[in-house]
């Protein structure tokens, strides 16, 4: 037994201040944050539209007087196009312009009555000259029909035969009697109509999966029961189970690439079959590309390579795959003996899904702490006051209203901010909350690897098995994760996390550049991605092996982390070859669960089951529930074999350093089982 003491105590401190930090931030950010900022559009005098128990509690839509002030879609989102905005209980359905208006109220009320609801609030006087209209924005100069989209009346766009429409035209005249074409209002909202089509494909999404979620539910639980299945029998049938894994695979691959020659043989000769992927775009129905011998090329040709490099790697690596299948027969001893390790996943799926909403919540209050800033908006381009900061209660009596420069210039809202020193350090508190998400996250993973590994460690040491075994194993090495190596856990956490942080921030600047025409900065933002994202890689790697060691000697993360490196390095041969085919062999288990319970899921939801062919839901697309099932199918049986994986990463490390601190005599014996001493007896003439 190791004599352990407290590692990385300093790092340790310096988390546990981070943590009471990071509770301190989400408190502050509570106290100042309104959540209703983010969730309601805001109108030009500060108030939230749809608020229950204010005067626009039954208007929940933005109406902006002249939307082609609004030159992209990202200004009406974030609430800073330069034109009025008040808060409506519909949107407009029909054309008309104030003239209009006017002419037709000699003929009716009614007329006044529609147009009216669209004006500021009080306003009343239909007859008050338009050009006095227009200055003092009381009513907009016209009304086009319009949808809520995020809560925002924009123009409702049809396309007909290929042209752009709104309610069937294609050009309008505004007040002033001015011509303005369609295209000016989808200029105005580009990308708009793309937006709407998303949300009502997520509408319908949300039908199907209203529909199907029993039997989503059905299927998880399904993958649920194989995966424990699978494990069972690997337990004791692992060399049949995974050489009859690796055939159903090969042979599924075989099936794959006949099926696609079969189709690309029926369409090679059907007309219009040959049109591009990129000509057809993006489709929500998956048949339009099963249609194109492009779809079924590309699907062959990574089926074929798929199977020819698992019949090489079987051919040329066929020894090294009958050691880890060996490998994972012990690593299912182990898991056998202690089967606690595999619902330890829960716990930590449920400390991470505490840490995601904590971020959440704290990033969504600090984005909503900002105070209402109301700038001047003014339609002459010579008013020197243009967007600058005014106060509505005094901008009536002040000088700039008054200014010849900006006649008809409003103090109007604009956005949330401030200018106290929390409002202007409030971009590195969302990163800072950003960077502590991030460790914690890291933490929590790290500290499943560690507890983990001292688990499958204290198998692996125990002379007598299962005899000298600890009870509990489980929870003494998370015990002594946490009272010892917290620090050490933290450390390489911090680590990680710095270099993920790099890479998203990377990410968010090659965003904002991808409008920009410089390609030499993408190209420096790209490598600069290239090399983060390698580096994230080797540390996730190192902090990995790192991790088993303080698990198994109690060592400081730097200590652990350089043997570590170094027993890696002296067994470079069978870390290079045992790693990979193992985590090819598990994966191939994860995807062949997916891909059993994914074919029954799909046979299903297409009735192609005589038996239940009546009890399959009617969905807008199968594909929906279909990929829910196949993903989560999927994740499940990564949890439960990421602890395979795990067992066989610190049995492995284990193995190594047993080699080297023993010699298999009467004095220093092997500590390994004899299955793994007879897999050293072959894999050693390997070298």
């Amino acid at each position: 037994m190791v004599e352990r003491c407290c590692t990385d105590i300093l790092c340790c401190l310096i988390f546990i201040f981070v943590i009471f930090s990071y509770a301190a931030l989400g408190i502050v950010a509570w106290l100042h944050g309104d959540p209703r900022k983010v969730l309601y559009p805001t109108d030009s005098s500060g108030q939230f539209c749809g608020q229950k128990e204010t005067s626009n509690a039954k208007k929940p839509i933005l109406f902006y007087f002249n939307i082609l002030k609004c030159a992209n879609p990202s200004i009406l989102i974030n609430l800073q196009c330069p034109t009025t905005q008040m808060c409506v209980s519909q949107c407009p359905d029909r054309f008309a312009t104030y003239t209009e208006m006017q002419l037709q109220h000699q003929l009716g009320k009614s007329y006044w009555e529609y147009y009216r609801q669209f004006c500021k609030p009080g306003f009343n006087n239909p007859d008050k000259p338009v050009s006095q209209v227009l200055r003092d924005e009381d009513c907009p100069s016209m009304i086009v029909p319009s949808r809520p989209f995020l809560q925002r009346c924009l123009p409702d766009f049809i396309t007909q035969n290929g042209t752009v429409t709104v309610a069937n035209r294609t050009s309008f005249k505004d007040a002033l009697e001015m011509a303005r074409s369609i295209t000016e209002l989808q200029h105005a909202a580009k990308g708009i109509t793309g937006l709407v089509d998303t949300k009502e494909l997520s509408m319908k999404v949300m039908e199907d999966y209203a529909k199907s979620w029993p039997w989503i539910l059905l299927g998880l639980l399904l993958s649920l029961a194989v995966s424990l299945v699978f494990i069972l029998l690997l337990r004791f049938t692992a060399s049949l189970l995974l050489w009859t894994t690796i055939t159903s695979v090969i042979l599924l691959l075989a099936y794959g690439v006949w099926l696609c020659s079969a189709e690309l043989s029926r369409l090679r000769h059907r007309p219009g079959s040959n049109v591009a992927i990129v000509e057809v775009g993006l489709q929500t129905d998956l048949q339009v590309y099963l249609q194109l011998t492009q779809t079924w090329i590309i699907l062959l040709v990574s089926l074929g390579v798929a199977e020819a490099s698992i019949l090489l790697m079987l051919i040329f690596l066929r020894r090294r795959v009958r050691v880890a299948i060996a490998m994972l027969r012990e690593a299912s001893k182990a898991i056998g003996h202690i089967t606690s390790t595999l619902f330890f996943p829960v716990i930590t799926f449920l400390l991470l899904t505490v840490c995601f909403f904590y971020w959440a919540v704290t990033a969504v209050y600090l984005a909503s702490s900002g105070e209402a800033v109301y700038k001047v908006m003014s339609p002459e381009v010579s008013c020197l006051h243009a967007n600058s900061t005014c106060h509505p209660e005094t901008f009536n009596r002040s000088n700039i209203s008054k200014s010849a420069l900006c006649l008809g210039s409003q103090c109007l809202f604009a956005f949330y901010g401030g200018e106290t020193a929390y409002h202007r350090y409030l971009f590195l508190l969302q990163l800072s909350n950003l960077l502590v998400f991030l460790w914690l996250v890291n933490f929590n993973l790290a500290l499943e690897q560690c507890t983990l590994a001292g688990t499958f460690a204290s198998y692996y040491w125990a002379r007598r098995k299962p005899q000298d075994i600890p009870p509990c194993p489980l929870l003494l090495s998370f015990s002594r994760a946490i009272r010892y190596h917290t620090g050490s856990l933290a450390f390489g956490a911090l680590i990680l996390s710095v270099a993920q942080l790099v890479r998203i921030l990377l990410e968010y600047l090659e965003q904002k550049l991808r409008g920009a025409d410089n390609s030499l900065s993408r190209f420096i933002l790209r490598c600069l991605q290239c090399c983060f994202w390698c580096l994230e890689k080797v540390i996730r790697y190192m902090n990995h092996n790192a991790y088993i060691m303080v698990a198994i000697y109690g060592k400081n993360f730097c200590t652990s982390a350089r043997e570590a490196f170094f027993l890696l390095m002296r067994n470079v041969v069978r870390v290079a070859v045992l790693d990979r085919v193992t985590d090819f062999l598990l994966f191939m288990g994860k995807v062949l669960i997916a891909g059993g319970v994914g074919a029954i899921a799909y046979l299903f939801l297409t009735r192609k089951i005589p038996v239940i062919q009546e009890e399959a839901p009617n969905l807008n697309y199968y594909w929906v529930p279909l990929l829910t099932v196949v993903i989560g199918s999927y994740l499940i049986a990564h949890g439960f074999f990421s602890v395979y994986a795990m067992c066989v990463d610190t049995l492995f490390l284990c193995f190594c350093d047993d080699l080297e601190r023993h010699d298999g005599s009467s004095e220093k014996p092997f500590l390994m089982s004899p299955e793994l001493h007879r897999i050293l007896g072959k894999s050693s003439q390997l070298h």
